[in-house]
């Protein structure tokens, strides 16, 4: 199943067409996206019990093709964590060494946005960060990693756009506030459910305008999906809508040679196997109202 933001109502993306929760469910099913997510158990027995028809507001294909009624799956988390040196070619890159646990740094809910938003770069420093993104679906304190797919909603793309010169302006660097820009944060286009594929091992690339920057698989991270979740969940409690942002593959600009930023124009395209794709066109700040 894919559950989407849609003109702002949670709908679902079923056999080429759309659900409209709440109207097919004459108001069982919520109408919010965040909602449906903490309801995906009903949303699930609603649908085996009635097999609802599609409309015929659009298919994956329409929507990936023109992403503008799309917004973000999950629109207000509760709160968003962010791994990083998760893959070993990024570490590489970097030059630093890879953790001996999950090394772990948050983003805010403000930066949020959709899968087609626009992207106003603040500085000429802005970076890219394909990533994976578990959406947590179930309340959940110290769970054992063979039980963590069982408190995920499912999988959606990310991009953890960077704005490189106040991250390492410091000594040690400040991340979370570099990375919660407006519209530094879009997700989507949709959300696809835990049962619908392997999320251990995805093609996931980057591509700036046709030019392709990041390429790898998520089978390459160090510490996989179910560690991450347990290991967070050993700390806070998870809350349906959670995001965990599961790091990014070598390939971002910072760490070329000379560095290289994203630009006003250049459109971003974020892919993901089986989840999709972002396309976010970059804006210059002074546009933005």
């Amino acid at each position: 199943m894919k559950l989407a933001n849609l003109d702002g109502r949670a709908v679902a993306l079923v056999d080429g067409g759309v659900v409209d929760l709440a109207k097919a469910s004459d108001g069982y099913l919520p109408s919010e996206p965040d909602e449906a997510i903490a309801r995906l158990a009903d949303v699930k027995s609603w649908f085996a019990d009635h097999g609802p028809e599609p409309t015929s507001d659009g298919s994956e294909g329409e929507f990936l093709s023109d992403l503008s009624r799309l917004g973000p799956p999950v629109t207000s988390p509760r709160q968003i964590f962010a791994v990083g040196l998760n893959y070993v070619d990024h570490g590489t890159e970097t030059g630093l060494a890879i953790p001996d646990e999950p090394l772990v740094f948050t983003k805010f809910a403000s930066s949020i946005a959709g899968p087609g938003d626009p992207i106003a770069l603040p500085t000429e420093t802005c970076d890219w960060e394909v990533e994976l993104v578990a959406v947590v679906g179930t309340c959940g304190r110290d769970i054992p990693a063979r039980n963590a797919f069982d408190h995920l909603a499912g999988f959606c793309i990310g991009q953890d756009i960077s704005e490189r010169r106040s991250q390492m302006a410091g000594s040690p660097p400040q991340f979370s506030l570099a990375k919660s820009h407006r519209g530094f944060t879009p997700i989507g286009p949709w959300l696809t459910t835990t049962d619908e594929l392997d999320a251990n091992d995805l093609a996931i690339s980057t591509r700036i305008d046709n030019e392709t920057v990041q390429s790898a698989r998520t089978s390459d991270m160090v510490f996989d999906i179910a560690t991450l979740v347990s290991h967070l969940s050993g700390i806070c409690e998870l809350f349906p809508g959670d995001l965990i942002f599961t790091g990014t593959p070598s390939g971002v600009g910072f760490s070329r040679t000379p560095a290289r930023f994203l630009a006003p124009g250049n459109v971003l395209h974020s892919y993901i196997e089986g989840l999709g794709e972002l396309r976010n066109p970059c804006i210059g700040k002074e546009t933005v109202r």
